[in-house]
C-alpha cells in the first residue's frame, strides 16, 4: 500500500468530528474509528480497507476498485472493501463515505 496516500486520508478524517485512531496492534490497530467503530484501516497484509453498505462494496468489486477483504480467517467479510491500489477512486471520498456508514449505523 502507498503509505503516503494513507497517511493523507488519516490526517484528512481525523480533523473530523468523533473521529480518532484505535490503539493496539491487533485486528485494526491504528485504524480509524468513529464512536469507537472501525471504518477504515490499513491490513495486516497492508491493503487500504474501508466498510461499506455490502451493495456498495459489491458495485465497487464489479467497477474493479477493489476486492472483498479476508482479515486472513478464509471467510470474506462482505461489508469491507479491500480497494485496488491502482483504482482512480478518491481514497479519502471513499473513506469519508465509510465513516458516515459506520457512523449512522450505531
Amino acid at each position: 500500500m502507498n503509505d503516503r496516500r494513507y497517511d493523507a486520508v488519516k490526517a484528512a478524517l481525523l480533523a473530523r468530528r468523533g473521529v480518532s485512531v484505535k490503539a493496539g496492534d491487533g485486528f485494526g490497530g491504528g485504524a480509524l474509528t468513529v464512536g469507537g467503530r472501525i471504518f477504515a484501516m490499513r491490513s495486516a497484509r497492508g491493503e487500504y480497507v474501508v466498510k461499506l453498505p455490502r451493495e456498495r462494496v459489491t458495485a465497487l468489486i464489479a467497477s474493479g476498485d477493489g476486492r472483498a477483504f479476508d482479515a486472513g480467517r478464509g471467510r470474506v467479510m462482505k461489508e469491507w472493501l479491500a480497494v485496488n491500489e491502482r483504482s482512480r477512486i478518491d481514497w479519502t471520498a471513499l473513506a469519508d463515505e465509510a465513516r458516515l456508514f459506520v457512523a449512522r449505523a450505531k
